[in-house]
């Protein structure tokens, strides 16, 4: 099992979650932030981190939010960033994975 950042993370980006991650799995994209499932080690610690709520062990991600296991997982094969081995020091990438891609953006304020 791994933890899965789902779509209340898009464009919000806090990254509360990236300073409690004890192996730095969790990368910035272009409208979100995204766990490397072969990096993160399923501690949890990023979870209570999260002011929107947006992420989930696996197995209890909710219905709607499944297909963000694969663009967790699928963003590090599309962006060709792979398995770096920990975030820090990488700069944030200004891609996504397609499906976050084609998330509606939110209205202005």
């Amino acid at each position: 099992m791994t933890y899965v950042i789902g779509p209340p993370c898009i464009d919000i980006k806090d990254a509360s979650c990236v300073a409690e991650c004890p192996v730095d799995c969790i990368y910035v994209g272009g409208r979100m932030l995204y766990i490397q499932p072969d990096e993160c080690i399923d501690c949890g610690a990023c979870e209570p981190a999260c002011p929107v709520e947006a992420i989930y062990p696996e197995a209890f991600l909710p219905a709607d939010f499944k297909a963000f296991t694969e663009a967790n997982a699928g963003f590090f094969s599309l962006t060709g960033l792979g398995a770096p081995g920990g975030a820090k020091g990488l700069e944030a990438l200004n891609e996504d994975h397609p499906l976050v891609a084609s998330w509606p953006e939110p209205p202005p304020d």
